[in-house]
């Protein structure tokens, strides 16, 4: 995939992110959303039991597993499902991709430049960290690509 390509993806999926932004919309409720929704309907455990052909004390487990974090993302589609619910799964980033991106872009820019510049230090003719700041958006234009961001730090 060509930088130019992979930056439009980023930025197709940041403007996505942008509609779930802030995500503490969506936090769980305390007992789960199964549990949460099954209420709210009014559904009893018995009857949730019988539209997954399991018992309560299974329901029961699959509720407490949700609301533990161990549930699994197969038995949670399918209590969607038995809820007449779709089941949205999205990893969410923190920062939009683009910042993320030109965060770690500028983290191996200023390593590498501090690298350079401790070298020209020994020689007397080092650069403070101001007068780097200048050269790390010319060298992330000129040496790194995307790739190459995870590797190095």
């Amino acid at each position: 995939m060509t930088t130019k390509i992979r930056k439009n993806a980023r930025r197709a999926l940041d403007k996505r992110f942008a509609d779930i932004r802030p995500i503490e919309r969506y936090s769980a409720p305390p007992k789960g959303w199964i549990r949460a929704i099954r209420d709210a309907l009014g559904m009893t455990s018995l009857q949730l039991a019988k539209r997954l052909n399991m018992s309560t004390q299974g329901v029961s487990k699959v509720e407490s597993s949700e609301a533990n974090d161990t549930i699994r993302l197969n038995t949670l589609r399918k209590v969607a499902e038995a809820l007449d619910c779709t089941l949205v799964y999205a990893l969410v980033p923190k920062v939009p991709l683009e910042d993320k991106v030109h965060e770690q872009a500028r983290k191996v820019a200023l390593r590498e430049l501090k690298r350079v510049s401790h070298t020209m230090a020994l020689e007397a003719q080092g650069e403070t960290h101001r007068e780097l700041e200048p050269r790390i958006e010319e060298y992330i234009r000129d040496n790194l690509r995307d790739k190459d961001l995870w590797d190095k730090i």
